[in-house]
């Protein structure tokens, strides 16, 4: 596996969901999801008006240490298994990090972990508005309902939508 050397940032949550489809359908979907992120007019806005470090999309598609999209840089690629994306802004540093695990034949687990830091009162003031709102989750069950939705399904699809669980871990020290 190929990773950049990072610290480990406080954890936000987890969200997880089964998609009915082997790890390198469900690892190129990621891909192409991420890809996607952001690729309008007002995600290129948003990018902007935080400052985001990342604000293009970038080198080896599919994603490999080194490419970026909007708002994250890729820090760790094991294909089919982990994929890490790190990003900052001027309100705060976070990761998202991708962990495919297989769930039985033509099934993936896929665990999305976000670990962030919002420093200063602007950055609690972020924190607030994207965490506290509950904005950050809808966000994770969209992005992991999209990924769902967009793998390709093998024959024993799920017949119901996909389960989207989440872990949240409500004792996030308060940054100085």
């Amino acid at each position: 596996m190929t990773r950049v050397r990072t610290v480990p940032l406080p954890y936000v949550d987890t969200h997880t969901t089964v998609v009915p489809a082997g790890a390198d359908v469900v690892w190129r979907t990621i891909g192409e999801v991420m890809g996607r992120s952001f690729a309008g007019r007002g995600g290129a806005a948003y990018t902007r008006l935080v400052g985001a470090a990342d604000r293009a999309l970038s080198g080896a598609h599919p994603l490999a240490v080194g490419s970026t999209v909007r708002g994250f840089r890729v820090t760790a690629a094991d294909s089919e298994r982990e994929l890490a994306l790190t990003g900052r802004h001027r309100f705060s540093a976070y990761t998202l990090t991708f962990r495919l695990t297989p769930e039985g034949p033509g099934y993936t687990r896929v665990s999305a972990e976000t670990r962030a830091v919002f420093p200063g009162p602007a950055g609690r003031l972020y924190r607030l508005l994207v965490i506290g709102t509950g904005a950050h989750a809808a966000v994770m069950r969209r992005m992991l309902t999209t990924i769902s939705n967009r793998a390709p399904k093998g024959r024993e699809a799920l017949r119901d939508k996909p389960q989207i669980t989440r872990t949240r871990h409500t004792t996030m020290r308060p940054e100085l």
